[in-house]
């Protein structure tokens, strides 16, 4: 028989251990499922003087085709809208005066990108 504590045998300090093993198992499935949650990613770039083309997606890697986008002054007024495209990206032509861009995937996955972060 091998070296294992006499412990081990006793029946309830076993079911105990193994409460104890399964509790720890499950903290750690939990723990992977919330670091691999779906956190939103977009990034805005000039194709020329003219146009932006925005660049959607999900942390996971999943598509953000149909994302909801939308162009808005700094007081909120919408100035244009749109959907990302089957490739995950939106292009419109830069608004005059100040804007910000915004990518709505719904409540939780906004991202607001500002003229300075449009490279």
């Amino acid at each position: 028989m091998s070296a294992l504590p006499a412990v081990f045998f006793n029946s309830k300090e076993r079911f105990a251990m193994l409460i104890r093993a399964f509790m720890v198992a499950a903290a750690i499935m939990f723990g992977a499922s919330v670091a691999q949650a779906h956190t939103p990613l977009c990034s805005c770039f000039y194709d020329d003087d003219v146009t932006i083309t925005c660049e959607g997606g999900f942390s996971d890697g999943s598509s953000a085709s149909g994302v909801a986008m939308r162009v808005e002054s700094p007081d909120g007024k919408v100035l244009l809208e749109g959907k990302m495209s089957e490739d995950s990206e939106y292009t419109f032509k830069k608004p005059q005066g100040d804007f910000f861009v915004i990518f709505d995937a719904g409540e939780g996955h906004r991202i607001k990108v500002a003229p300075s972060d449009i490279n």
